[in-house]
């Protein structure tokens, strides 16, 4: 038998060196193959699959390097998080990865990749050298803690940035009404029969300076009620000892406690605990984010929400529209009460 050969129609299809063939190839312009390889910009699913597809037969890979340099963009997004007044606090507390996941969702779902840096601000240059690196299209910073002249000063001269924390400043921000969240956690453990309370928290920070003045606006409208603040560190590390020794002396005095966050109120349930005291039965507790752990915690937090998922969401949306040298406000999220069993 004669032996059989290839024909030419087996052969692998040339390769296409560049974005102009690709485009010949499929009938279309060099922009519409860029917005179907990227997924970026309005274009038919059947146009997209149909470039994709020839793209693949012909090994084609979009040079992304080069297109960055044209459009002057690097795809990324920097996320910061500046502990000033917080210096041991981690990037793994709670708070912190719950934002920094749903941050995460939506600047992927918007094409853009993130950079995260934990920041302890050494001079009053640090957020200078983020925002001027060449390295990032724009930067959320999560958290004003006591770095607000910086925030102020930088976003005067740098429009793409947006800031997780108290709204009221120059730079535009996401944020809970933080005391009107205060005076909602306050009220609830007034409403309970509550008349000995305690705020654990540090307020050098400014949302936790609005959380203990908006408890006590509450403790002030309300006719026998006490409310004492006590000095209690963010850091899941540090924050041990000095509620040990709060427990420890006025345990037996306060019957409703207002912790500055879920962290905060969840170590301090069980330090009571492990005291002899009952939650809720000898002391109340609210908390306030409404992080997973809260829900999780025995008994089950009440606390006050600050929907981080809807606030990612905000932060985003903000960002890009300030990279486009669109304006974008200020964004206030209106806090919720989430009642369960600690009050």
């Amino acid at each position: 038998m004669p032996k059989t050969t290839k024909s030419a129609d087996a052969a692998p299809p040339a390769r296409i060196k560049n974005i102009i063939e690709l485009a010949k190839l499929a009938g279309v312009s060099p922009g519409t193959v860029s917005r179907a390889l990227t997924g970026k910009g309005t274009l038919s699913e059947k146009t997209r699959a149909k470039v994709v597809e020839l793209a693949r037969q012909h090994g084609f890979r979009l040079n992304q390097m080069a297109s960055r340099l044209r459009t002057q963009r690097t795809g990324v997004v920097g996320v910061v998080f500046p502990l000033g007044h917080a210096r041991h606090q981690h990037i793994s507390d709670p708070f912190f990865m719950t934002m920094l996941g749903a941050l995460a969702d939506q600047l992927t779902e918007s094409g853009y990749d993130l950079m995260l840096s934990r920041v302890v601000p050494g001079d009053g240059e640090w957020l200078d050298r983020i925002v001027d690196s060449g390295m990032l299209d724009g930067t959320i910073v999560i958290g004003q803690s006591d770095q607000v002249d910086t925030i102020e000063r930088v976003a005067q001269r740098y429009a793409p940035m947006v800031v997780w924390g108290k709204v009221g400043f120059g730079h535009c921000t996401v944020g809970t009404d933080n005391a009107a969240g205060g005076q909602m956690a306050a009220e609830h453990l007034i409403g309970q029969g509550r008349r000995r309370l305690a705020f654990l928290g540090d307020v050098r920070g400014p949302e936790i300076a609005d959380r203990l003045a908006g408890a006590r606006r509450a403790a002030e409208q309300a006719a026998d009620v006490t409310l004492e603040a006590f000095e209690v560190s963010l850091s899941q590390d540090d924050m041990q000892a000095p509620i040990a020794g709060f427990v420890h002396r006025h345990g037996g005095e306060i019957d409703g406690i207002f912790a500055a966050t879920d962290l905060i109120a969840t170590t301090t349930m069980r330090t009571l605990r492990e005291a002899g005291l009952r939650v809720p039965e000898d002391v109340a507790v609210v908390g306030y984010d409404d992080l997973p752990l809260a829900a999780q915690a025995d008994p089950p937090l009440t606390t006050v929400s600050q929907n981080v998922v809807q606030g990612a969401q905000a932060l985003v949306r903000a960002l890009l529209g300030r990279i486009e040298g669109a304006e974008a406000p200020s964004h206030v999220i209106v806090p919720e009460l989430v009642v369960r069993g600690s009050a």
